[in-house]
Order: C-alpha cells, then sequence, then structure tokens
C-alpha cells in the first residue's frame, strides 16, 4: 500500500458566507418563512441545506428553483426537478 504525503489541502467548494437562513430565502422568494418550513415537510419547495439543526439556501439554487417554476400562463406547468 502507498500513502501520499505532503497533498495539498483541498478547500471547500462552498464557503459559509454563500449560503442563507431562511429568513432571507423568504425574502428572496417574496414567501413568508412559515410557507417555506411547510414546503421542507411536504417534500416540495426550493432544495435547501441542513447543517446540524441549521436549514440553509444557495442564492445560486433559489434563482435556479425560480426560473424552473416560471411559466407563461396559467394552463401551462411547471418544470419538474
Amino acid at each position: 500500500m502507498t500513502v501520499k504525503r505532503n497533498q495539498p489541502h483541498q478547500a471547500p467548494t462552498v464557503a459559509p458566507a454563500a449560503l442563507i437562513n431562511e429568513k432571507q430565502a423568504a425574502e428572496v422568494l417574496g414567501m413568508s418563512v412559515r410557507t417555506l418550513q411547510a414546503w421542507r415537510v411536504a417534500g416540495g419547495g426550493p432544495p435547501f441545506v441542513k447543517l446540524g439543526v441549521n436549514v440553509r439556501y444557495r442564492p445560486e439554487t433559489l434563482s435556479r428553483w425560480i426560473e424552473e417554476n416560471t411559466v407563461a400562463s396559467t394552463s401551462a406547468t411547471a418544470a419538474t426537478a
């Protein structure tokens, strides 16, 4: 077995500052925090990050979710994720 030494440390791909809390996410979406909480329980809404007991959202994920749920008319259905 070969052990490689002096390998460069890999930096995390997401900085904690890049994540926003549920209140900030609700403001971005124009929804209430309670709506986001209900969506998480029901399995809907935008994807989120769970860090222990904390819930966070990536702003780029919220933007993508908004785009995926943009429709041209009330008879059109949103794209499924």
